[in-house]
């Protein structure tokens, strides 16, 4: 499946997403899940990818990921995708961004400071 077929409320079987760019993780729900957005692209377009809990953590920029079982739709007027709580989601590419987020960020700050 790639990006441009992707329809609100319907299942993704199996869909493959370089990841290009991570927000910063939010708790919801009072503190008992933890989420963030990511952006995801192939070569048909790109779309918002939820990340949950632990998915979190593992999901970094420059990673290919691949997400199978999942489910597709439309929120805020954007298409999303996510593994939600059956489907599965696996990095099987990581990316050269190295293993953490905060630390891709903060190089550019330390060469601008030097």
């Amino acid at each position: 499946m790639k990006v441009s077929d992707l329809k609100d409320k319907t299942k993704v079987d199996e869909i493959t997403l370089k990841i290009t760019a991570k927000e910063e993780p939010k708790d919801v729900r009072g503190g008992t899940l933890k989420m963030c957005n990511c952006t995801g692209e192939d070569d048909s377009g790109s779309v918002t990818v939820t990340l949950w809990q632990a998915d979190v953590e593992k999901v970094n920029v420059g990673d290919t990921i691949k997400i199978t079982g999942g489910w597709a739709q439309v929120y805020q007027d954007k298409m999303q995708v996510s593994s939600g709580r059956f489907g599965k989601l696996e990095v099987v590419e990581g990316g050269a961004a190295g293993e953490k987020k905060e630390e891709t960020e903060e190089a550019p700050k330390e060469e601008a400071a030097e």
